[in-house]
């Protein structure tokens, strides 16, 4: 297949397009700052915004799988916040956009989206896990701070502007994606490892928020597989089936890494630190109990679907590199 992979150089991009050219796929990645980085992926610039001439390379392609995005990964100020937003809104529309141009346009477009769209589990009382059917969308929550419900309205406007582009031909999915868990530099695994080997992994507030996550080769799998089957469409969870509460996804990881000790955090320790990382406390104090239900109605099977097993097999990987 061809595949054009808008945003495909950030730590996630790097794992797919990996596999994907592994796999003999002609791949395409759309960047700002086009490299040649490995054997079978071309780079080509764009700039997020505005068709140009990297639009050729749409008209034509198998699929186009839109990973483009801001970092969450810093602090919610104002700025980043409305850059997290335009960043992921103008890139949609402008991927639908060169969609709807094509003279033989793409059969699929997979675009990135977030399971943060889903609610904070403790809000409804009762912390039930979020599927696509009966999954609560956040934004209304009581007693939740304001840029939880920001960040909200960002992927649900991020999904809006997929759902929007007149593409008739073209089959449409949402990939509402948890934490993605790969031994790399630089992810949320190397740094809550980070965190787990200086004795810093413990409880946070509690611990009794869910985290849901999902491992990057079952990340990897499940794009494949939704290229393939034509009969998915609209929003698809790409999250373990395993979410557990934090506390016992540290102790997991501590365990995996040797039995390290886990000082526990209040939240007020937790802002301090966040500050000090320059990142925000939505990831660690978000409530996401996401569960995969359609990829599991569907016949998907994980390779890694709980916890313990897979931090054990991104420790190894992380040892190795």
């Amino acid at each position: 297949m061809k595949i054009v992979l808008p945003g495909g150089t950030g730590q996630v991009g790097g794992v797919l397009r990996r596999a994907l050219a592994a796999r003999g796929d002609e791949v395409v990645v759309l960047s700002r700052h086009p490299v040649t980085l490995e054997p079978g992926v071309r780079h080509v610039v764009w700039d997020g915004r505005t068709v140009g001439a990297w639009a050729r390379e749409v008209d034509g392609a198998d699929a186009v799988v839109n990973l483009a995005g801001r970092t969450v990964s810093c602090r919610y100020t104002d700025a980043n916040l409305r850059q997290m937003m335009d960043s992921r809104v103008e890139s949609t529309r402008a991927v639908g956009e060169a969609v709807r141009r094509a003279q033989r346009p793409p059969r699929t477009w997979l675009q990135m989206s977030t399971a943060t769209v889903y609610a904070d589990s403790r809000s409804r009382g009762n912390d039930l896990p979020h599927d696509e059917a009966g999954g609560v969308l956040g934004g209304e929550e009581p007693d939740v701070p304001l840029y939880w419900e920001y960040s909200v309205r960002i992927a649900r406007r991020w999904e809006e502007a997929q759902a929007a582009a007149d593409t008739p031909a073209t089959r449409k999915v949402a990939l509402r994606t948890a934490m993605v868990m790969t031994p790399d530099r630089g992810g949320i695994f190397d740094y809550l490892s980070w965190m787990a080997r200086l004795g810093l992994g413990g409880a946070v507030a509690g611990g009794g928020q869910y985290v849901s996550w999902i491992h990057g080769d079952d990340f990897v799998r499940a794009v494949e597989f939704l290229l393939e089957r034509e009969d998915l469409d609209g929003p698809v969870n790409l999250s373990a089936p395993g979410p557990v509460p934090q506390r016992e996804f540290m102790r997991t990881l501590r365990r995996a890494w040797g039995h390290r000790p886990g000082l526990p955090a209040t939240r007020l320790m937790a802002e301090v630190g966040a500050l000090v990382l320059r990142t925000d406390t939505e990831l660690l104090l978000k409530s996401r109990r996401v569960v995969p239900g359609r990829l599991i109605e569907s016949g998907f099977a994980f390779t890694h679907p709980r916890w313990r097993g897979a931090a054990i097999d991104l420790v190894d990987g992380a040892r190795r590199r």
